[in-house]
């Protein structure tokens, strides 16, 4: 069997009261693809600041690529391929488009020269914003800072992608062009993981699901298998279940939000 590019052994964190995850364990393969939902508060940004190493677990381990990296920060975890977004946009708004693609290239993935230029660029053209490479990012509308968030990530050349709420606040037909540009990620072989509550974006790209509540996994396996159980209804999606499961069940369905919508996460 191969080995799992990712493996998050029985971590556990909690701010006083307060249970993030509790003795968590995860695997993730190469080159998959896995969503994650979950009510706000369920520890989903948590999870994923303790995977890109902004936040050290209380207890366990992380795990990449069979070396042990709990211990070391974010910089060191980017070196060795996570690349991740925010569900804020974070760009520098005063340095244009390549150039904060440029920064990512270099100071996350450590490359220098022809390497980092070619990254960048590559990012640039796969997220579609060639374009608006010489704009100020600070003039970037949602969707192109989404792109620019995307793009940051990939220009470090990761092997692990964590993409937090990249679809919140978008309109449909900017949803499918985002979905899209994942795909097209995971088709080279990147892994992927995904925050979401615009629900739609997750059944259209990921295999695999999980559900998060109170820090514990809740749901683990096919995307509408997870959905369709009853427990991740009743709190994940609390009083939407019949709207949600009639739409889950439609062979077009709609873009499906969680309770509230594509509303930015304010998960701990």
């Amino acid at each position: 069997m191969a080995q799992p590019l990712l493996q998050l052994d029985s971590i556990s964190k909690s701010f006083g009261q307060v249970i993030v995850a509790a003795d968590l364990s995860v695997q993730v393969e190469p080159g998959s693809t896995l969503g994650i939902v979950g009510p706000n508060g369920a520890g989903k940004s948590s999870l994923f600041a303790m995977v890109a190493g902004d936040l050290r677990p209380d207890s366990g381990d992380v795990i990449l690529n069979g070396q042990r990296v709990t211990a070391m920060g974010s910089a060191a975890r980017c070196r060795l391929g996570i690349g991740r977004t925010y569900q804020i946009p974070r760009p520098f708004e005063g340095m244009t488009v390549f150039e904060n693609v440029l920064v990512a290239s270099q100071q996350g993935g450590g490359m220098h020269g022809k390497p980092a230029h070619e990254a960048t660029l590559a990012a640039l053209r796969e997220t579609g914003l060639r374009g608006q490479a010489n704009q100020p990012a600070g003039r970037l509308g949602l969707l192109a800072r989404k792109r620019l968030e995307v793009a940051r990530a990939i220009a470090t050349r990761p092997s692990l992608l964590l993409l937090d709420e990249v679809a919140g606040g978008l309109t449909d037909p900017e949803v499918a062009e985002l979905v899209q540009i994942v795909r097209d990620v995971n088709s080279r072989g990147v892994a992927v993981i995904w925050i979401e509550h615009v629900v739609r974006a997750l059944l259209s790209t990921v295999d695999r699901m999980l559900c998060l509540a109170g820090g514990s996994v809740i749901g683990d396996g096919n995307p509408r298998e997870v959905l369709a159980q009853q427990r991740v209804k009743e709190i994940f999606l609390g009083t939407e279940v019949t709207a949600v499961s009639a739409a889950l069940a439609a062979d077009g369905d709609d873009t499906v939000h969680a309770e509230d919508g594509s509303a930015p996460d304010t998960d701990a």
